[in-house]
């Protein structure tokens, strides 16, 4: 059965199908409500798109600075062993998350088994970090530069261009596909203030060369292509008064503060529900459906580096311009 015979088993009230014929002014309203904090550019407009899995129909389009307004990211590096956890960020390890504070540095060799790793100057106790544009070139890419092997690698947000931008478009209504998406190439979604959130950081990558890329309290960092991000859904995001989607407001969900909208158009909540228990019904790309919400996702625990495991419908697109057309089935997809 597809999520939308699930969503349209309960009453008709809360089906998708009366969103789906709800006025395009009215929806955009409800959209632009909802992306009210976002460091909006453009949008919310209305666009023709083509979806992962080669459907064709209609999306709403926003673009976003990329660095966000409710909040200023950072720190990430300590800038000495001697540094307490609000000098840096965190770092997700086997399920949990850790400090990035000055003694996790300088524990990092036991931390990690290996005496190879060095992020401090043992003499002063200085931590070395990529503190210009150009170190930050070198070390945050999969072949990083051997001259900042055994860096802690931040890339400020001041770096991105002041004209970068993403581009999210993400359909009206989901479109379920036969199998799960891919979540590589497009991210897990979009908060409330316009943050995307990426699929899972390639820590392998980035522990082979003896690098950490903390991420800061709120779970994100910056690259270079999409600027800040996030990789893990902290107490930062959840938005317990601005909703997203078929919820009937009348009756309490139990389930948390929504964090936001999904690239397939389905709804993201936090990892907990309002009693602080996790949700035991969950499929692979961390989804299932309730009366009052529909079909709907949970962010997996900040510990586990995936905001989503996939996703359940075909996915829609992140453009670095603005003027181009989301055409997300031409994009790579993982075998």
């Amino acid at each position: 059965m597809s999520h939308l015979s699930l969503l349209c088993a309960v009453p008709l009230a809360l089906c998708v199908t009366p969103i789906l014929a709800q006025d395009a002014e009215d929806r955009l309203a409800q959209i632009a409500t909802y992306f009210a904090n976002a460091n909006l550019v453009a949008g919310p407009d209305l666009v023709d798109c083509t979806l992962s899995q080669g459907s064709q129909t209609e999306c709403f389009t926003i673009t976003v600075k990329t660095s966000p307004l409710s909040y200023t990211p950072g720190p990430w590096c300590p800038r000495s062993i001697d540094d307490g956890k609000e000098a840096g960020g965190i770092w997700l390890n086997n399920g949990a998350v850790h400090d990035v504070d000055g003694a996790f540095i300088q524990n990092l060799a036991s931390f990690y088994g290996d005496t190879n790793w060095q992020l401090f100057d043992p003499e002063t106790g200085k931590v070395r970090f990529t503190g210009t544009l150009e170190a930050c070139q070198a070390a945050a890419r999969p072949d990083v530069d051997p001259e900042y092997q055994n860096y802690c690698v931040e890339c400020l947000p001041e770096y991105m261009p002041d004209d970068a931008t993403n581009t999210f478009v993400i359909p009206l209504s989901p479109h379920d596909s036969p199998q799960p998406s891919d979540n590589r190439f497009s991210g897990s979604g979009v908060t409330f203030d316009g943050v995307r959130l990426d699929a899972p950081a390639p820590v392998g990558d980035i522990l082979g060369a003896y690098t950490l890329a903390p991420f800061d309290d709120c779970g994100g960092h910056v690259n270079l292509h999409v600027g800040y991000h996030i990789h893990a859904v902290t107490d930062c995001h959840g938005n317990s008064e601005l909703t997203y989607g078929p919820q009937d407001s009348s009756a309490p969900t139990g389930h948390g503060n929504q964090v936001g909208i999904a690239m397939d158009g389905y709804q993201i909540f936090t990892h907990l529900a309002s009693d602080g228990t996790a949700p035991t019904d969950l499929d692979q790309c961390n989804g299932h459906a309730s009366d009052a919400l529909g079909y709907h996702y949970h962010a997996g625990a900040p510990g586990s580096n995936a905001i989503l495991g996939c996703l359940t419908a075909e996915a829609g697109c992140v453009l670095n311009d603005a003027n181009e057309t989301c055409d997300a089935s031409r994009r790579p997809r993982r075998p």
